[in-house]
């Protein structure tokens, strides 16, 4: 494979066609112990979607007069063009399409994190390495099937993809460079869903979608942990072409996320079904959300993009070349000196904690508890 940034032979990566590497006997015996606690952690926070044990998607929720999200969550509602013309029964059915574009979306992001995953599993010669990766495929999947049957409980079905978000899936899970897909993937997306999670596990007002987002939380936590373990084991080592390659590629999603996820443009769908001009909702949005705005709500520790950011800036993966782009939204001495844990862990830890009552009950049980580093 060309233009590889490859430092650590845990990382190397042939073509996806190429399995006869992988057939190679000296291979076999080339494996890494780096992602052995991930991997063996993998009973602790095991879940079924399908088992109501674990979680029931029959629990009734009318969405007709309740929110599942907070108006708060929802800025177009704080501009008079959209809050003067819904009716207080439409305000609640807005709301809750907006949530369900929300959710779509991070449903769209499990199917991109699977399909991502899976192509890993094509190249990574390091058979730990791939072991991992397929661990993190079967988890991926079980979150589509969790977000799947929420949103059949709730709406019926998903939105589409917006063309942001739907675009920078298609690059990194296409992409033959695997610095895109971990930091694509494992940093730039899984930062953002844990922000995501996080918030929605804080302030949704279904229980069910509260239950939804711990549960894929405590796996979330450990897909953090392999990019993590990437960044130490390759940003220290690289040349300083490559690191600018790899920053810059990071400030530029960053910079297409920051100014486009949540753009009204993207939310078409919704708009349309109250008759609102996403123009007009955009033009009105822009006057109340600029750059103060942007800083305001950043300063929430759950905030999507303060944690993307702090996800970065802990990897290494912001330097002076690129600070000032990020310190105008967020103050990044205070992200360093908040310590290497991230946003979510401890929701993480607890569920895992639930997750163990459930599977390690059972007298003479023969699963292990083994908690990973």
């Amino acid at each position: 494979m060309t233009d590889q940034i490859t430092k650590d032979l845990i990382y190397d990566a042939v073509a996806p066609d190429d399995f006869d590497a992988m057939i190679e006997v000296d291979r076999y015996g080339n494996r890494s112990t780096a992602f052995d606690k991930i991997i063996s952690a993998t009973h602790d926070h095991f879940w079924d979607p399908l088992d109501a044990k674990y979680i029931d998607f029959t629990q009734p929720f009318d969405i007709n007069t309740q929110r599942i999200i907070p108006e708060d969550l929802v800025a177009s509602l704080r501009t008079d063009y959209v809050s003067s013309r819904l009716s207080e029964s439409d305000r609640v059915r807005y709301v809750n399409e907006i949530a369900r574009w929300q959710l779509s979306s991070i449903l769209h992001g499990e199917q991109g994190a699977l399909a991502l995953s899976a192509s890993l599993c094509h190249v990574l010669k390091d058979p730990g390495a791939q072991e991992y990766a397929a661990n993190q495929a079967r988890e991926e999947a079980r979150h589509v099937t969790a977000f799947s049957k929420y949103i059949q409980a709730r709406w019926g079905k998903p939105l589409p993809v917006g063309n942001t978000l739907g675009t920078l899936l298609a690059d990194i899970v296409n992409s033959p460079q695997v610095y895109k897909k971990i930091v694509g993937m494992q940093m730039l997306v899984e930062g953002l869903a844990m922000g995501a999670f996080a918030t929605l596990y804080e302030l949704a007002e279904d229980p069910l979608l509260v239950r939804t987002t711990q549960l894929v939380m405590t796996d979330e936590a450990f897909h953090h942990k392999f990019g993590k373990i990437w960044a130490d084991r390759t940003i220290p080592h690289l040349t300083e072409e490559e690191s600018n390659t790899i920053e810059d590629w990071a400030a530029e999603c960053f910079q297409t996320l920051l100014f486009n996820l949540v753009n009204p443009e993207q939310m078409k769908v919704v708009y349309e079904m109250f008759d609102l001009d996403h123009k007009r909702v955009m033009e009105e949005m822009v006057e109340i959300l600029g750059d103060e705005g942007k800083r305001e709500q950043m300063q929430r520790s759950t905030n999507i993009f303060r944690v993307l950011v702090k996800t970065l800036l802990k990897a290494g993966i912001i330097t002076d070349r690129t600070r000032g782009f990020y310190a105008t939204y967020v103050d990044l001495d205070e992200l360093k000196q908040e310590g290497d844990e991230m946003v979510g862990d401890a929701i993480a830890e607890d569920g895992i904690k639930l997750l163990k009552t459930i599977n390690f009950s059972g007298a003479g049980n023969p699963l292990q508890s083994v908690a990973a580093e």
